[in-house]
């Protein structure tokens, strides 16, 4: 076949397919369009997931009669003049392909009219096919209305989902778009049911909360850096209400939704041991810096972008919600409910009132409890009257044991009162987090102390277990293990870190564990890889539950708890201790 040049329409069927890929985004480029536009006041309506129809009405500047059928020409735009304009974009749209792109696969009616002139136009376009621009009444704005999408490409057609999921996508790219421009009221009607409704003139907080849910109010905390020409705002959400997907991210550049896998990564770090890490955390952030330091013209659909100071903009992310994170009191609250006639002695339920990852919410908000928690505040208030107590366990299910005012539960959960309740910490947890920490920092400091076997334990482990000895080599050199491949299903461990072998961890058990991970994947990089190691040496080497503790280890567990950042919650994400407060249990036995 020889070399020729493509027809025009062909030419954006092409582009149509780099840029509209579904009904969902038709809807961004029309309303990135409006917001360009200086609308105030953008309604959407869809029917049959959009493919039947998208109509998009705003009031914004308009278009003169005169260039409506440059508007639908194939790169042709106001918001660029030179290639210049290029290295500091400032507009939501620039490439001028959208509403060609988009003609050229539906039936397209473009109106517009402008304010000052009062006068306005229609058009209406076919398939790529431009009718002329017929005078028409309106209200000021632009009003474009898509009728059977991808009529003339039914190849595109069976690639969509159903209605049902076309309408979801539509609906969270309008919600992260409402995100993006609190300024702006939207309005969403899917086959004529309103589905989203956001006012115009919002605060970025109050936007969120219209967006995310109201009843979140007490499980966001905010945010606030700024560094230079850099200033990052918005709002991190508690553990609690991290999600199974990342759909409940929103990063948004200077008005612009964008995807980032350098500052998700950042987000996981700064929520690194307060969720599990397959989960992901609730989180908006505004970034706002000079357009002259990013690339949007990376992607397509200009959903990604590239910055000139990756660093800075990555420490800036960690740091900005690590620090919302620390100064908030994540330790979780939960309420006494009886059920019936309400009266104590009824069996008696557990709600969480801000709960546990996937139970509940964290003490915050408009909570009045103090942020955070201090062991040497709290120790004063430690005046609990056990003196009836014996030093041994007594007898029945519930035997409990006092170390100066502190409870030692079936072995396995401390229970002590502070100034607003009880506080019910789980000890392996607490102590998984302290070890965590610790070793974090003996890392820093070089490779952890070892203990030299006098011949290597040599452990018989199939290939993938050998592959991943290798690639791991120079990390666990570094924790003071020293493991060598001996043969295709054989490695040898030549030395072990000292503190586990205090901790009575058994070093083939560890080994054959750690290989296991690894030969499936243990982590995406060298630090995350890191991170994985330690929680598993923490996990080893801590208190078990069962561990019955002397007065000193229970008094040394208590004041590391206050030393040590996120005791909140073990490396994995579970808490380690709850409070039930006085409130409550005062309302339950009918004092208040």
């Amino acid at each position: 076949m020889p070399i020729r040049p493509l027809p025009p329409l062909l030419i954006n069927q092409i582009a149509a397919g780099e840029v509209i890929e579904r009904p969902a985004s038709v809807v961004k480029e029309l309303v990135e369009n409006a917001i360009d536009a200086g609308a105030r006041m953008i309604d959407i309506d869809s029917e049959d997931g959009g493919t039947a129809c998208i109509r998009v009405a705003d009031d914004g500047a308009g278009i003169p009669p005169e260039e409506l059928v440059l508007a639908l020409s194939p790169h042709a735009t106001s918001k660029l003049a030179t290639s210049e304009d290029l290295e500091a974009i400032a507009t939501m749209g620039f490439r001028g392909e959208a509403l060609a792109s988009i003609a050229s696969v539906s039936r397209t009616m473009l109106f517009s009219c402008r304010a000052e002139t009062g006068i306005g136009a229609t058009i209406d376009v076919e398939g790529g096919s431009l009718g002329e621009a017929q005078p028409a009444a309106g209200s000021p704005g632009t009003t474009v209305t898509v009728r059977n999408l991808f009529f003339n490409t039914p190849a595109r057609r069976k690639f969509l989902k159903t209605l049902r999921t076309e309408t979801g996508r539509i609906t969270q790219v309008i919600r992260s778009m409402a995100l993006a421009h609190p300024d702006v009221a939207f309005t969403y009607r899917s086959d004529g049911v309103r589905r989203f409704h956001a006012p115009s003139g919002q605060s970025h907080a109050q936007r969120i909360y219209s967006v995310l849910g109201k009843d979140l109010v007490d499980e966001l905390l905010p945010v606030s850096l700024e560094q230079g020409d850099l200033r990052l705002r918005g709002m991190a959400g508690t553990p609690d209400i991290a999600r199974a997907t990342s759909r409940h991210q929103h990063l948004i550049l200077n008005g612009r939704s964008i995807s980032d896998r350098g500052l998700g990564h950042a987000l996981r770090e700064a929520y690194r041991g307060l969720i599990d890490p397959r989960r992901y955390p609730t989180v908006v952030l505004y970034i706002e810096m000079d357009p002259a330091l990013v690339d949007v013209n990376v992607h397509p659909t200009k959903a990604e972008v590239r910055f000139r100071h990756q660093d800075q903009l990555y420490r800036a992310v960690l740091h900005g919600v690590r620090d919302a994170l620390q100064e908030a009191d994540l330790t979780p609250v939960f309420a006494l409910q009886t059920s019936g006639t309400g009266r104590i002695s009824e069996p008696v339920a557990v709600e969480f009132s801000r709960g546990i990852p996937g139970r509940g919410g964290y003490a915050g908000g408009d909570s009045k409890s103090p942020r955070g928690f201090n062991y040497r505040e709290v120790s004063g208030a430690l005046d609990m009257d056990l003196a009836s107590l014996r030093e041994e366990p007594a007898s029945g299910p519930f035997a409990v044991r006092e170390v100066q005012g502190v409870m030692q539960v079936h072995a396995t959960y401390l229970v002590m009162q502070d100034e607003e309740g009880l506080v019910i910490i789980d000890q392996h947890a607490l102590h998984e987090r302290v070890m965590f920490e610790k070793l974090m920092q003996r890392i820093g400091d070089g490779p952890l102390e070892s203990q030299r076997f006098l011949s290597p334990l040599v452990l018989d482990v199939d290939p993938l277990q050998v592959e991943a000895a290798r690639e791991l080599e120079s990390l666990l050199d570094s924790l003071g293990i020293e493991l060598a491949v001996l043969g295709p299903r054989s490695v040898g461990l030549h030395s072990f870190p000292t503190l586990l072998i205090e901790r009575r961890v058994d070093p083939g058990t560890f080994i054959q564990e750690l290989l296991d991970r690894g030969s499936s994947g243990l982590a995406k990089d060298r630090e995350d890889a890191l991170h994985v190691v330690i929680d598993m040496m923490a996990c080893k080497a801590a208190i078990k539950a069962g561990d019955r503790l002397q007065q000193a280890e229970l008094e040394e567990l208590l004041a590391m708890r206050s030393t040590i950042e996120r005791s909140s919650s073990c490396p994995h994400g579970r808490p380690t201790s709850l409070k039930l407060t006085i409130e409550d249990l005062d309302r339950k036995f009918g004092r208040t």
